[in-house]
């Protein structure tokens, strides 16, 4: 067995860069951290570069990292790498798999997720998985939302990320006109929508459009939408956080589509 890489070796160093969006972005590079992440990583052909692990690690997971290239790195250099508080010891050094929107969306799309300036980052994980769960064909972050490959994000998909394809639009409204023209349904996640989610047609293809944790959905962007929808609030409660809101809205269409 090779001696592991240290923390201060240049290619543990170069893949720690790897935390800052700006790098991501010019190398189109990213590290999915721990073992659900790796897995689905390696169950993408070409995503995986190269898996950091503790050799510890590598015997724990020797069934998930086998045929794997498999860098060996000890405890602090690995620690380096993971935003996890409790570091399972294995980290993929991976390229991008977002798809251009016009392969996401497509004839076939029947459950769509647009997230709208979605700045957290578990939150919009949080929709991925969701996403994922709820059978949705594909997710699309659009304008100023968290980038997908947050390790923060990555984390919260819990693998999820890797189960779906995703898109990465610059513009909310080519989003929504995107989905309209594929013959989608468009319907806003709206507190004050003039549709209660309840009553809602829900059984053809469909986009819910989320948008921003504190400030919803902008005017000019949910008028876009075929209709908006609110989610009742039968109790005291002011209304419910987004990851929850597009719970309940997910699994609506995907039982209505089901039935």
């Amino acid at each position: 067995m090779s001696t592991p890489l240290v923390a201060t070796n240049s290619r543990v160093k170069e893949a720690r860069k790897l935390s800052r969006r700006s790098v991501r972005t010019e190398r189109r590079l990213f590290l999915a951290d721990g073992p659900k992440a790796v897995e689905g990583a390696l169950s993408i052909e070409g995503c995986v570069v190269e898996v950091f692990a503790t050799p510890a690690a590598l015997e724990h997971h020797a069934d998930l990292l086998a045929g794997a290239t498999v860098t060996l790195v000890d405890e602090r250099a690995l620690a380096s790498l993971s935003d996890s508080v409790s570091p399972a010891g294995v980290v993929a050094l991976c390229h991008h798999i977002d798809a251009p929107l016009a392969d996401v969306v497509t004839a076939s799309t029947r459950l769509l997720a647009i997230c709208a300036d979605v700045r957290d980052p578990g939150n919009a994980g949080n929709v991925i998985r969701t996403a994922d769960a709820a059978g949705a064909d594909a997710v699309v972050l659009a304008g100023q939302s968290v980038d997908a490959y947050n390790p923060k994000t990555v984390r919260s998909t819990v693998g999820s990320l890797f189960h779906l394809p995703f898109a990465v639009e610059a513009d909310p409204a080519t989003a929504v006109r995107a989905a309209q023209a594929r013959g989608l349904t468009v319907l806003a996640a709206d507190g004050s929508g003039e549709v209660d989610l309840f009553g809602a047609d829900l059984a053809g293809p469909t986009a819910w459009l989320f948008g921003n944790e504190a400030w919803g959905l902008p005017a000019e962007l949910a008028a876009l939408a075929d209709h908006r929808v609110a989610i009742p609030i039968h109790g005291r409660a002011e209304s419910l956080n987004l990851s929850t809101a597009a719970a309940v809205c997910l699994y609506a269409s995907a039982r209505a589509q089901r039935t």
